[in-house]
């Protein structure tokens, strides 16, 4: 799917989103800063709900108990709404995904160094993670080599990657076009079937160069929402491209 993510020719719609950029969840955290706003605890909250499971993936690998782990994750996304929790976070590195994996590591290493209770993150605010269903999807995880670090940027991608299919779907849905959005969605997730255009008329009642035309417009529109997905976790937009490229290299 990365691979439709080519760079592109900088029209005037994507230099009408350059211009926009600051209006994105995370440009909203790093203005902040350990100056955190209101705004921009609702904008590190949504990153945090969407992005979470690549976390738990790399400190699964890390500790082998599951309540441990499930803990320590927890505790960690509510120590980074505290107020200056935000402080590390550098705008000539701003990247989410760097950040995350970054500031984790270092809570980690206080954990051991303070050697904490068990109930970790008693007293402060926390963000709702569906744990139960992350250790679900961890133990059907291929048993690879991966280090934790790649581990992390796989899941991260894998993450990313569904988020984007998901807008997309609702984008659809809301126009009232589920059906359209699941018979175009193999033209989005790779290369189609040769039969593929065939199979989409069919569904849709439409003839096949008609189905042709709608795959195109749907992977257009795809690639706008990866780019507009990516945008929200990136410092500044002459980051995006080189963030597709490190994506698509983590999934090999």
């Amino acid at each position: 799917m990365l691979g439709m993510a080519k760079a592109t020719p900088r029209t005037n719609s994507t230099l009408q989103g350059d211009r926009q950029f600051a209006a994105t969840r995370w440009s909203v955290v790093l203005a902040a800063g350990h100056r955190s706003s209101p705004e921009s605890r609702r904008a590190l909250e949504s990153l945090c709900q969407t992005y979470w499971y690549p976390l738990y993936t790399y400190v699964r690998r890390r500790v082998p108990d599951v309540h441990e782990a499930q803990d320590l994750t927890q505790a960690f996304f509510a120590s980074l709404l505290e107020i200056n929790a935000l402080e590390a976070a550098d705008r000539e590195r701003g990247r989410f995904r760097s950040f995350l994996l970054t500031a984790f590591k270092h809570f980690l290493a206080d954990e051991r160094d303070k050697a904490k209770a068990l109930k970790r993150g008693c007293g402060r605010r926390s963000i709702p993670l569906s744990l139960d269903s992350g250790e679900s999807r961890y133990t059907l995880e291929p048993a690879d080599e991966l280090s934790p670090e790649r581990l992390y940027e796989k899941q991260w991608a894998l993450t990313f990657l569904e988020h984007v299919l998901s807008r997309l779907g609702e984008e659809f849905a809301a126009k009232g076009k589920e059906k359209q959005f699941e018979a175009l969605k193999p033209f989005l997730a790779g290369q189609p079937e040769p039969s593929g255009y065939v199979v989409a008329a069919r569904t849709l009642g439409i003839s096949e160069a008609a189905a042709k035309v709608a795959a195109h417009r749907a992977r257009r529109r795809y690639r706008e929402t990866l780019r507009a997905e990516i945008a929200a976790t990136v410092a500044g937009p002459q980051e995006i491209d080189d963030e597709i490229r490190q994506l698509r290299a983590a999934l090999g």
